[in-house]
């Protein structure tokens, strides 16, 4: 039996599956002044706004790193044009 109670690494893995699942479309609700918590699944729109968040941030993130890339470029396209080594450009930078 494994440490955690399940009796085989499917049966841990099948859990861990449900749990994830159920992570990804449930909403805990905490009401502070009462203390109450309570677990409900997402309704269609939260589903769909989840989507969406998550599809404008690999936007972002993609724009991000294509503008660091850009940086870098423009930065190595002046010290080319100074004549600068390789050697150069690294001591510069580091």
């Amino acid at each position: 039996m494994l440490a955690t109670g399940f009796n085989t690494q499917q049966q841990l893995s099948t859990a861990s599956k449900t749990h994830k699942e159920k992570t990804m479309t449930t909403a805990i609700e905490v009401n502070c002044a009462t203390g109450e918590v309570s677990e409900r699944e997402l309704t269609l729109d939260e589903l769909a706004q989840r989507e969406a968040d998550a599809a404008a941030a690999l936007e972002q993130q993609a724009a991000d790193e294509k503008e660091a890339a850009d940086k870098v470029a423009a930065r190595d396209a002046v010290y080319a044009k100074l004549g600068l080594t390789a050697d150069e450009i690294q001591a510069i930078t580091n």
